[in-house]
């Protein structure tokens, strides 16, 4: 019987299960199954998935077009392992992964886990840069990249893990934005042990352009205010400052307009940290330069996205309740 379960859901993204099956065939240990979930796509990867299926252990299932969430859940309900390891399709996994990750469970066994995730060298100039927005300390707090943290990690399910108790107690995951920081919740709730393993990072893709990522991040402003809704205890200052970032730039803005250019001085000098701080990470001044809008859009999509919905979710009640919410998500 396999270790871990890997749990993958995919919705018209073959080229990226490729990818990712790719680095999962070259791990060095090979204690684990791949169990895949297709959520109803009109382009489907079991093509792909036969092509591996000689050199790693897979599982390939569809359902109707109903969400992520009953994707990985349906995974979950077929997986052998003794942890369950769930990776975005977007993700490419370094080779010594399973082989880390066994050691460090072997020296202190948590209950629930999860690693940063980094940029691959092969990855796009606009990757690298989004990857640089969504990870540094200057735009995110350092929350999914692994080191200093204004926030008590949380795994998220671009990598992240948890044992087959844990599943047993707590369940499936919910039909619903930012479902995993949901299930990271009620896996604290239950009394289980979650920690950062940071020696276990994977590359990870996400957008190709601007204005998808501002999207994405825009729902992850809003769904954060769902979160407050469900764990009132749950809302840190770190969430709510992208919100004030938007409200500070707005009057920054109006300042320089009507009083004087210097109100744009803080900015400029962000503007010049960002930018430094991305060469020195990444090593490419072209990657620095697409890392300043890339920050902006990601602090103006979240902040945007956080006010819009405390205004309508908090001030004027309006929306559907939480239960409601997650209901309405489920029949998509």
């Amino acid at each position: 019987m396999p270790r871990f379960s890997i749990i993958i859901p995919v919705y018209n993204r073959p080229g990226e299960i490729a990818d990712l099956l790719e680095s999962l065939a070259a791990q060095t240990v090979k204690n684990f199954e791949v169990v895949i979930t297709e959520d109803g796509s009109t382009i489907p990867c079991r093509d792909v998935c036969d092509r591996y299926a000689a050199d790693i252990d897979i599982r390939y299932y569809v359902q109707d077009n109903i969400g992520r969430s009953p994707a990985r859940n349906n995974s979950m309900e077929h997986a052998r392992g003794d942890y369950f390891v769930f990776f975005d399709s977007d993700c490419v996994i370094p080779p010594t992964y399973f082989a880390t990750l066994a050691e460090a469970l072997d020296a202190d066994p948590l209950d629930c886990f999860g690693g940063p995730d980094a940029a691959h060298e092969s990855f796009s100039d606009m990757q690298k840069a989004i990857n640089f927005a969504m990870t540094s300390f200057l735009t995110t707090g350092g929350i999914r990249g692994g080191k200093a943290s204004l926030e008590k990690f949380t795994p998220r399910t671009f990598n992240m893990g948890f044992s087959r108790k844990v599943y047993d107690t707590v369940g499936e995951f919910r039909e619903m934005f930012s479902e995993d920081i949901d299930m990271s919740k009620r896996i604290e709730a239950a009394g289980f042990r979650t920690g950062l393993i940071r020696q276990c990072p994977v590359y990870h893709k996400r957008r190709l352009s601007f204005k998808k990522f501002f999207r994405q991040v825009h729902v992850f402003g809003m769904s954060r205010i769902t979160l407050k809704l469900l764990y009132p205890g749950s809302m840190k200052i770190v969430h709510a400052l992208p919100a004030c970032f938007v409200i500070g730039l707005l009057m920054l803005l109006l300042g320089a307009i009507f009083v004087s250019p210097w109100f744009l001085a803080p900015v400029w000098v962000y503007i010049v940290a960002l930018f430094l701080s991305a060469l020195v990470s990444t090593k490419s001044v072209r990657v620095a330069l697409m890392a300043v809008p890339a920050a902006f859009i990601q602090l103006v999509g979240y902040g945007t996205g956080f006010i819009k919905a405390f205004f309508t979710k908090i001030i004027l009640g309006r929306g559907r309740n939480i239960e409601e919410e997650i209901a309405a998500r489920k029949g998509k």
